[in-house]
């Protein structure tokens, strides 16, 4: 007699490429695979499955490993370009609540190019974002000072903007605070310390914590697949592979502006309702780009992405 298969409703929480892994409603958690292929919202990706999706799944009686054959709508995802594959996307994560950017002013360096892309990215796909200023301990001066004007300038862009050192455990609780009860995503370059984060906000939790190489002054990968941690306090967090670049998916050159928060509230000021914010008349984002309003490094990225977006 044929065994007989049940149908499990679970959350992912890891993918390795080879093994999908799924907790059930029941707290089970099971080694899957997917069961052909998906084709979701007419994407195709390098996962097709993503960490955080919610998943139908069949399990044989006796057996431990599953057969994933339905994807639940998704709430969101963020996704971005697939390193190896030009044409291919990777989605990250999907089903999220928040999405942080671990950003470091040394040891390595984040970029205000990287940061931007990481935030249109997570405002076009409907997620909200902040940045955690991560490696207080080691600042000097002269980052402080950076990070104050960093600061200003997305703050007034709408991002929330926190400082932290998970060394030493500066501002952790207010962290902690934030993410109970809801699922947030970690991502960022590798060293930026989203494991050393991670395990700070939750000591019970056991992310592989990296060094930086002594002789680049980067990051070396230590979490090598996305992993979905349930926090003690309520919640879940994704810790993210580090990402040296951050390529847009799926942005055509009329939405990116949309994607900047503080131009796009000045858009109904311009002159022209389809303003580039570039060489038009009456355009209310230039005008405020010579008062100060807005700030000259996302002015700069908004070009830089435009520019991307027209090689195509």
């Amino acid at each position: 007699m044929a065994a007989v298969a049940r149908t499990l409703e679970g959350l992912v929480e890891k993918s390795t490429g080879s093994w999908i892994y799924v907790r059930s409603k029941e707290g089970n958690r099971y080694p899957c695979k997917v069961k052909g292929r998906f084709r979701i919202q007419g994407i195709t990706t390098t996962n097709p499955v993503a960490i955080g999706d919610r998943v139908e799944f069949t399990l044989s009686q006796g057996e431990e490993e599953g057969m994933i054959h339905k994807i639940l709508p998704r709430d969101n995802y963020i996704i971005r370009k697939s390193i190896n594959l030009s044409h291919e996307a990777h989605i990250i994560a999907a089903n999220l609540d928040h999405a942080y950017l671990i950003v470091t002013l040394a040891s390595p360096r984040t970029s205000t190019g990287f940061i931007d892309r990481f935030l249109v990215t997570a405002t076009g796909y409907f997620i909200p974002a902040s940045l955690i200023f991560n490696k207080l301990d080691i600042c000097s001066e002269t980052d402080l000072q950076k990070m104050e004007e960093l600061f200003r300038i997305y703050r007034a862009a709408g991002y929330p903007c926190y400082a932290v050192s998970a060394l030493r455990g500066d501002k952790i609780p207010q962290i902690r605070e934030l993410l109970q009860g809801k699922v947030s995503l970690f991502s960022g370059h590798s060293g930026s310390g989203k494991s050393a984060l991670i395990k700070a906000i939750d000591p019970t939790l056991n992310p592989r914590i990296g060094n930086i190489s002594k002789a680049h002054n980067k990051g070396m990968h230590t979490t090598t697949f996305a992993e979905m941690y349930s926090l003690s306090a309520g919640g879940y967090i994704i810790d993210t592979p580090g990402i040296k670049e951050f390529g847009l998916v799926r942005f055509n050159t009329t939405e990116v502006h949309r994607c900047f928060p503080e131009m796009d509230r000045l858009l109904p000021q311009c002159q022209y309702s389809n303003c580039t914010h570039i060489h038009e008349p009456g355009c209310a984002v230039k005008k405020a780009l010579e008062s100060g309003e807005v700030s000259e490094i996302r002015y700069n990225s908004y070009l830089s992405i435009l520019n991307d977006r027209n090689k195509r």
